[in-house]
């Protein structure tokens, strides 16, 4: 099977030239196939952000000294000039940020800032823009109603947020959504509410995820495959059931502990929340 995503030996250092600087990530591999849900768990400042802007090319290239190699499709991103990476930014790679407070423009309507990806990409007039941003916003769970396509960010409340930001992501079929801790904006039945989404849009779209997350329930519930990163090196790998039952490196162990996951569990059953949310 070809590849969505392909990953090799990826570097990246932050410091001013000439200086040796702090090496946030090394030698990082991996793959992201058609369709595959790839989880990257790791604690807060092991890297994991440093991966998705590395691979969306968006690291400023004189703060930041980027290697290996990044492929998406045959073609090399880290080398990419920025009329390249605008081309696949958003039509090819996409992402949803933890906090929409700060991704979206607090001063334009949201309507009009989903059918501005669409417009920036030379999808058609803005009414077809419009139109089509309509058509997301319900597709994400939203009423696609005057009040909400006019409404100001911060006239809706962080639920909606976040959904107004995963129809940015996909409203231009992106193949490949990176998640960066997409619910830790969010209270537990929101979070719950939200993984079942990207669940159902996953089957209707038939796109790939890299889901970043330090949480291991959230992982469990959506990831077919674990990546776990430590001090930005990849530690360990494999399905979670598999990192779950047998952790090997002391940085899974402490992510994956027993009582806190059966915990979880228990709580959300109590809740009456459905058990295909909770477990691979």
């Amino acid at each position: 099977m070809k590849q969505l995503l392909q990953v090799r030996d990826l570097n990246v250092r932050y410091g001013s030239e000439g200086s040796q600087g702090h090496l946030a990530v090394a030698g990082v591999s991996f793959d992201v196939g058609p369709g595959e849900v790839v989880g990257l768990m790791g604690e807060s400042g092991c890297g994991k952000t440093s991966i998705a802007m590395a691979i969306l090319g968006l690291l400023p290239r004189n703060m930041a000294k980027v290697s290996g190699s990044v492929q998406f499709l045959g073609q090399e991103i880290i080398s990419m000039n920025e009329d390249g990476l605008q081309k696949i930014r958003g039509g090819g790679i996409s992402i949803v940020h933890q906090d929409p407070t700060l991704a979206l423009h607090p001063l334009m309507r949201v309507g009009d800032q989903i059918a501005e990806v669409l417009h920036a990409h030379g999808n058609g007039n803005w009414k077809t823009c419009r139109a089509e941003a309509r058509s997301m916003i319900a597709r994400v769970g939203l009423s696609p109603s005057d009040r909400i396509v006019s409404s100001y960010p911060h006239q809706l409340s962080g639920g909606q947020r976040q959904r107004v930001l995963l129809a940015q992501a996909l409203v231009c079929m992106p193949q490949l959504v990176i998640a960066d801790e997409p619910t830790s904006a969010l209270d537990a039945c929101s979070q719950l509410e939200f993984l079942g989404l990207l669940h159902r849009l996953k089957q209707q779209l038939d796109i790939s995820f890299l889901l970043i997350s330090h949480t291991a329930e959230i992982q469990a519930s959506f990831a077919d495959r674990l990546l776990v990163l430590s001090e930005g090196r990849i530690v360990e790998q494999g399905r979670f059931e598999q990192l779950y039952a047998a952790p090997s490196h002391a940085c899974t162990k402490a992510m994956l502990r027993r009582n806190h996951f059966a915990e979880n569990k228990a709580v959300s059953a109590s809740q009456n929340i459905p058990e295909e949310l909770l477990v691979p």
